[in-house]
């Protein structure tokens, strides 16, 4: 009697979930300790044997775990015990703390099996409803399995309500337990004619998710949902049934030409957006080959592009795009209406209408986009900024630069993305002035002038994103100094004070560029002051180069501005850059020292300096060109080289010269200190008698004899002749260098020169792909689950279609034998077309029936031909 009396007291006292709500809301601060306490007071009410109190902490445990994210794992018994009750109210919280909660791994999932058979055979059709949508949140192998039979039988409930809940439900018991499709397939296509719009919408919505994963097994179902598509006007239901029309056109072109027109007249008489929408969408995706329907879509598309609403002009915009591949046409006409939409509020809209407007882009109007876009982009935000260059870059860039015929204008272009306020592409533009550097020998000449203007503009130098960008422009203007004007103007502009706003790594490349320029100048002055070389170096060199330019005078001036350039580099504390500066230094000072002693260059007692300027020439005199990105897979594995996947032999072989050295820091740093006085003594001694061979290194002579031991674990060596060492045959001549520099390379004003030749562009035969433009991955296909629901709908379809045919010849047997008749007739027509056509036809007699046997696969209804 006492526990009775506590349970109806808890009852009594018991706090709601309204009561729950109202206190989060007076919270407004400690809102965990809130629900801490809401917790405790859940776990003791739900201990209690009261339905009503075990359902009510129920019902405030699933409010919690929905909205705060708390666990209610642990009440999944209670759930259980509530879903029991004999109340509507209890089973339904019951019911949603199961379906918020229970998973496959839930240990009391297999306790719900008979209380749900019991409610899906309830007279109750609201209970019925409850079973059936908890099903379809939790169903698994096994409970797909043992509730096929009462699926079944709701399949053909009188209940409109409850027989499309089964229809929802089908789906889940198909995909986990595809055997039954066997039991369940056939009522389910017989909904296909209900005359209740939400059974048909039902059944159309499962047929359509069906037809998704595999479009092959629905095709037989073609003549059902044609029906529908004429029948119906529900535009809900006329919109799955075109998006399974959509894919199933796409396999069996026959298909298009019996629904196009149902699908125009839709468009025609339809006001509904949606319905529209879709119609254009299924013509331009999969009956792209009917050019009447087409071009209905393309009015309907129009119609989308002036509308005000910015989500009907991105669906205009989205289904242009859709036809462009095929139909180019329908984008150029409605060119203006996709510029405009680049200046629209909605960002999607201006993306959408940005990659229509790349998709138009070729040799013929690059320029005009091009320049359309960068006035768009000076104007944009920071985003879509970036999305034009990215966009331009990826469209020029596209099968080695195929559109582009005017090199010099086209790097004017990307001078000018530079200057861009917003630009962070910093890096796809580096690669594209180094790529067109080593590819395209007739640009070269203005990718020096781009170069030199980049250089000194002190706006990119603090952009970060920029740095990349001056960085191709310093190797380039050191790389292919010969095409510079003035090269005492790049040394200014590459060692300038601003520079120190760079990264390390840049300023490395300045000052190697800066290197490269002074071994061109020395090179040229002493070529020109050697009376034997000189008659040739005035032939060979063109009017702008300054070979003859030269004197003694200007050279010093020269390796004075890279000396004081240089000299605060030289202290710097990162190490590649002061080691390049004190290497760079330590070449002027020896140049001067031997000028400074010879006045007179043509006085050739000694010519160290020239020996030595020569070789440096040698250095960097080899032309660069592009690598393929498959060149390290071309590397032939030698003979006899066998690795193990994690090199476990390796430390066997080689152990004892992978063990780790244990050293004495005192001791170690007094044998670097030897060592390296040991070193200048031995330079000094190799000064003096460099006849004599230099000793082998004790290094080197470990190395040798680990090569010999171990030999099979070497690559052989292939030292190239010297000789060898020439120009790539397949490079382009060069044109005439003699051609004037523009004065302002980044005017954008000015225009491709259409009359120009295209130059040749040097293009790899394979692994040339760029690196701006995205490419496609396809994703190896799976075997799943799917696979076995397609097969289970086409053995279930085949079966159907047996039980037809045997019916119809059980009813008549006339319309049999007429039957064979007809197809006697047809195989004699169709072996008549064979022997006059190469290809032969199917004849276009239409049967009431055909007969298939059991090896025949699913083939398309004869309503079709």
């Amino acid at each position: 009697m006492s526990s009775s009396s506590n349970s109806l007291m808890d009852n009594l006292f018991q706090r709601s979930l309204e009561d729950l709500v109202k206190g989060f809301r007076l919270q407004l601060l400690g809102e965990s300790s809130f629900i801490s306490k809401a917790l405790e007071e859940i776990r003791r009410e739900i201990k209690a044997t009261d339905l009503s109190t075990k359902s009510t902490s129920l019902h405030k445990l699933s409010y919690l775990a929905a909205l705060h994210g708390v666990d209610m794992s642990w009440a999944a018994f209670h759930a259980v015990e509530v879903v029991s009750s004999s109340r509507f109210q209890h089973k339904r919280i019951g019911y949603q703390a199961i379906t918020q909660s229970f998973h496959d791994q839930t240990s009391v999932l297999l306790l719900i099996t008979n209380q749900v058979r019991k409610d899906l055979n309830s007279a109750n059709e609201y209970e019925v409803s409850l079973a059936l949508e908890c099903l379809a949140r939790i169903g698994n192998h096994d409970l797909a399995s043992d509730f096929t039979p009462e699926v079944f039988t709701l399949l053909g409930s009188s209940k409109a309500f409850v027989r499309k809940k089964a229809i929802g439900v089908v789906l889940r018991v198909f995909e986990k337990y595809p055997d039954a499709v066997k039991v369940c397939f056939k009522r389910l296509v017989e909904n296909l004619e209900s005359s209740d719009p939400q059974i048909l919408s039902a059944v159309v919505g499962v047929f359509c998710e069906l037809a998704a994963k595999d479009p092959q097994s629905c095709l037989p179902l073609a003549p059902e949902l044609y029906k529908v598509l004429v029948d119906s006007r529900n535009n809900w239901v006329l919109i799955k049934v075109l998006k399974i029309f959509a894919k199933l056109a796409s396999i069996e072109p026959r298909l298009g030409k019996k629904v196009v027109e149902p699908i125009c007249e839709h468009m025609r008489r339809s006001v509904a957006k949606s319905l529209v929408f879709e119609c254009v969408r299924t013509v331009v995706s999969s009956l792209s080959d009917h050019e009447a329907a087409v071009k209905l879509a393309v009015a309907k598309i129009r119609e989308f592009l002036v509308e005000d609403d910015p989500n009907l002009k991105y669906l205009g915009l989205n289904a242009l795009s859709i036809v462009a591949p095929k139909h180019l046409w329908a984008v150029l006409e409605n060119k203006e209406a996709i510029v405009k939409a680049l200046s629209d509020e909605d960002p999607n809209v201006k993306l959408e209408a940005l990659h229509l407007l790349m998709a138009m882009v070729n040799e013929d109007n690059v320029s005009e986009i091009s320049k359309i876009l960068m006035n768009y982009a000076l104007k944009s935000d920071p985003f879509f900024c970036n999305e034009i260059i990215f966009s331009v870059l990826s469209a020029c860039s596209r099968n080695t630069y195929e559109i582009i015929v005017d090199f010099d204008w086209y790097l004017c272009l990307l001078g000018e993305m530079a200057r861009i306020p917003h630009c962070q592409r910093g890096e796809e533009i580096e690669h594209q002035l180094i790529d067109i550097g080593l590819r395209v020998r007739d640009a070269r000449q203005q990718l020096v002038c781009v170069s030199w203007a980049l250089l000194i503009d002190p706006a990119l130098l603090g952009n970060l994103f920029l740095h990349p960008i001056l960085s191709a422009a310093a190797w380039a203007s050191g790389e292919y100094v010969e095409f510079s004007k003035n090269p005492y103007e790049t040394v200014e502009a590459l060692l300038q004070p601003r520079t120190s706003l760079l990264p390390p790594f840049i300023k490395a490349i300045y000052i190697h560029s800066a290197f490269k320029v002074l071994v061109f100048c020395l090179g040229s002055y002493f070529s020109a002051s050697d009376p034997t070389s000189s008659s040739l170096a005035q032939e060979s060199s063109s009017d702008s180069s300054p070979v003859n330019t030269f004197t003694y005078e200007s050279i010093m001036n020269l390796m004075n501005v890279i000396e004081l350039g240089l000299e605060p580099l030289s202290e710097t504390h990162d190490v590649e850059v002061q080691e390049r500066a004190k290497n760079v230094l330590g070449f002027i000072g020896s140049i001067k020292q031997e000028l400074a002693e010879k006045v007179n260059p043509q006085d050739n007692e000694t010519e160290s300096y020239r020996v030595t300027t020569a070789f440096m020439e040698d250095v960097f005199s080899e032309e660069l060109g592009p690598v393929s990105a498959t060149a390290q897979e071309k590397v032939c594995i030698p003979d006899g080289l066998v690795l193990t996947e994690n090199l476990g032999d390796l430390e066997d072989i080689c152990g004892q010269f992978l063990k780790p050295v244990e050293l004495d820091l005192v001791s170690y740093t007094d044998k670097i200190s030897f060592s390296v006085s040991k070193l200048r003594i031995r330079d000094q001694q190799e000064a003096s008698s460099s006849s004599s061979p230099p000793p082998e290194p004790a290094a080197a002579s470990l190395l040798a004899e680990h090569r010999k031991r171990h030999g099979m674990y070497y690559l052989t060596s292939q030292k190239s002749d010297p000789e060898s060492n020439s120009t790539p045959s397949d490079y382009p001549p060069a044109n005439d260098l003699a051609s004037k520099i523009s004065m302002d390379p980044f005017n954008p004003k000015r225009k491709p020169n259409q009359s120009k030749p295209r130059p040749v562009v040097v293009k790899l035969d394979e692994g040339d792909e760029s690196r701006i433009t995205s490419q496609a991955k396809t994703k190896p296909k799976t075997v799943n689950d799917d696979e076995t629901l397609s097969q289970a709908i086409q053995s279930a379809l085949l079966v159907k279609s047996k039980g037809k045919e045997k019916d119809k010849c059980e009813r008549n047997s006339n319309i049999v034998l007429e039957e064979k008749r007809l197809r006697t007739e047809n195989q004699q027509n169709i072996e008549k077309k064979k022997k006059k056509k190469k290809n032969g036809e199917r004849s276009s007699i239409k049967h009431r029936s055909r007969r298939r046997s059991s090896s025949e696969q699913i083939e398309i209804p004869d309503f079709l031909l």
